[in-house]
């Protein structure tokens, strides 16, 4: 094998014209060839207890003197490459595994690639399964039986983690656990598609979803290797797209042509009704076995929700049984596994934080549960703290320290924490137009940009439907750890609206540039997006019975942000945007109570908004605050 190396080296070299003073690395990744040189690959058609078998790919160490742990990763998105000889460029969480003595172990889950039986989205728990009764829990359970008795060289314990849609199969291993699973990863999981995961926030539909599921959620009927072709939409621009395709009808019958099951399961079902509710794994996470670490990224425009409420969900059902801890860093959506986690866009934060947590926080927690030795110095809840850029780590999240605070929006445009003690009615108003809906980014993309979550707001904070509130400029740093919820009060003329509230960090206006700064944007006076959510007003009360507004009647709508840890430095301020559209990221409201997903073209109408910023009716924004 050495000597093969050795050609491979030179071939790579010779039909590159490559030098020989020039890093290896350029050429061929080390780690792809260690895993050829150390790794025994083999694929197994592993048997369910309904006689299904599903497509697993398995990496056995050539060093059978010693036994391993299994890692263990289920996923919808392929398990490739195929083929025995074919073997993946890096395996395990992240390339740190590769040589520190692992199995590792891949699996097309039920219906998806190579893999027999019928796909079920984010497919529903069965609590008192019988006889031959599958889900995704029996499905983990009969794969580490498996893998326990018939891979050579196992120690017996196994771990599962999983990104995304695959930390929704890593959740799912956590209801009745395989004795041998005694750590589970679930990173960014989707957790909840109606409340906050992917899908829906809070009632309101994430258009997103329609370039995503016009490919994944293409039919597959038989086990196949090859992806479906993907859909090309003719278009670099999402937000003309999508409003010149209008209503979700239009778009449906004029590109999806009713094939995508999911589509058409996502628009029957527009309450938070059995459908949603069987879906989430919040509820059947007590009696908890295997250790469990959360991850998520403070800037994760797809699955910030899951992360935060797996954790709290399993703290809440198991006090002082399971060792169960939360990780969240500034990063994107699986950023602390693809990147150095140093910066997103041209928000830097001073060190490489990704690195560090797959280093001194991912590894460690593995190599204790599945190999013994001393524990890990990682605390329960491991957070980085934006703004500041430091990490912090506390026993609960949220903080125990950190104390209710309240920023009020004031009559004059401004923020205050202290509430404005005349009651005067006195308001803000906008006209919110479907027709002209405020764009959720100043780029020209058809897919989702992931940098929104900390984009320059100037651009929409010029617009006349967007109301701005700001605080002067700080005198000391401000922190806040844990749940952002807005209390808004407001009227519509219309019958229905949508409530988008931003709380935005206002840099000064002297700061300079970094030397690595994007020409195009300037830092002095960037209104970087530390959180933003929206809620569909028709749901303020109830995600499963919405109740239409009475026109002119001022009217409560609180909801959660999902929660932020980041710092207002001194000289900053702090501001908050409020704007009823966030276009094509959220689907356009109508103004009008009805079914969104069935709106005729008509039924979209102007509305005039208020906001109510003074005595028993004033607007505000309840955060935690916490003192270092």
């Amino acid at each position: 094998m050495k000597t093969l190396r050795k050609h491979l080296v030179f071939l790579f070299l010779l039909i590159g014209g490559i030098g020989i003073n020039e890093s290896f690395s350029q050429v061929v990744s080390d780690d792809a060839l260690y895993i050829r040189e150390n790794f025994t690959k083999i694929e197994r058609l592993i048997p369910m207890r309904d006689g299904k078998k599903l497509f697993t790919s398995i990496y056995i160490p050539n060093d059978r003197t010693k036994t391993y742990p299994i890692l263990l990763n289920r996923t919808p998105y392929s398990v490739a490459p195929y083929g025995e000889d074919k073997y993946k460029a890096s395996l395990g969480p992240s390339a740190l595994f590769i040589r520190e003595g692992y199995i590792f172990v891949y699996q097309d889950v039920r219906g998806r690639w190579m893999s027999e039986g019928d796909f079920v989205d984010v497919r529903p728990y069965i609590v008192n399964k019988k006889g031959m009764d599958y889900d995704e829990t029996s499905d983990t359970y009969d794969t580490i039986e498996w893998l326990i008795k018939n891979i050579p060289s196992n120690n017996g314990n196994v771990g599962i983690y999983g990104i995304s849609y695959p930390g929704f199969y890593a959740t799912a291993s956590i209801p009745d656990s395989h004795p041998a699973l005694k750590a589970v990863s679930p990173q960014a999981p989707v957790t909840d598609w109606y409340i906050g995961d992917d899908i829906f926030h809070n009632g309101a539909f994430f258009l997103g979803m329609f370039t995503f599921f016009s490919n994944f959620g293409q039919p597959r009927p038989e086990p196949t290797t090859q992806a479906p072709p993907r859909m090309d939409f003719g278009s670099q621009d999402a937000y003309n797209f999508f409003l010149k395709a209008g209503t979700t009808d239009a778009l449906n019958e004029k590109y999806l042509k009713g094939r995508i099951k999911a589509w058409n399961d996502f628009t029957q079902h527009a309450t938070y009704d059995e459908f949603w509710q069987s879906r989430t794994y919040l509820p059947h996470l007590k009696e908890a076995k295997p250790a469990v670490m959360t991850v998520g990224g403070w800037f994760d425009a797809e699955d910030l929700y899951g992360p935060l409420k797996t954790y709290a969900s399993i703290r809440d059902k198991n006090p002082d049984k399971t060792d169960n801890r939360l990780v969240m860093g500034p990063w994107p959506h699986g950023g602390w596994a693809r990147s150095s986690g140093e910066f997103l866009g041209p928000v830097h934060f001073g060190e490489n934080t990704a690195e560090y947590y797959r280093a001194n926080i991912e590894l460690p927690f593995f190599h204790y549960y599945l190999k013994g030795g001393t524990p890990p110095n990682i605390p329960e809840v491991s957070v980085y703290e934006t703004g500041s850029n430091l990490w912090r780590s506390y026993k609960a999240w949220p903080p125990e320290q950190a104390r209710d605070t309240i920023l009020f929006l004031s009559p004059d445009g401004g923020l205050s924490f202290l509430p404005d003690q005349q009651d005067r009615g006195r308001f803000d108003e906008y006209v919110s137009d479907p027709q002209k809906p405020v764009p959720y980014t100043s780029e020209i993309r058809f897919s989702t940009v992931r940098e929104y979550m900390i984009e320059d707001q100037r651009f929409a904070a010029s617009r006349p439907d967007v109301l701005v509130y700001q605080t002067p400029v700080l005198q000391e740093d401000i922190t806040f750890s844990g749940p952002v919820r807005p209390h808004l009060f407001v009227s519509t003329t219309g019958t229905d609206a949508d409530f988008v509230v931003k709380l935005i960090d206002v840099y000064p206006d002297t700061l300079q540039n970094r030397p690595d700064t994007p020409s195009h944007i300037r830092l002095g006076g960037f209104q970087q997006l530390v959180r933003g959510d929206v809620i569909r007003g028709k749901f303020r009360n109830s995600f499963s019975y919405p109740e239409p507004f009475v026109a002119g009647e001022v009217t409560r709508v609180e909801f959660d942000m999902q929660d932020i840890a980041h710092t207002f430095r001194k000289g900053h301020r702090i501001m908050i945007q409020v704007q009823s559209s966030w276009f094509p990221l959220v689907d356009r409201n109508p103004n009008r109570f009805l079914d969104i997903f069935h709106a005729k073209a008509d039924d979209y109408r102007k509305a005039t908004i208020r906001v109510y910023t003074d005595g028993r009716q004033q607007s505000h924004i309840n955060l935690k605050y916490i003192h270092h």
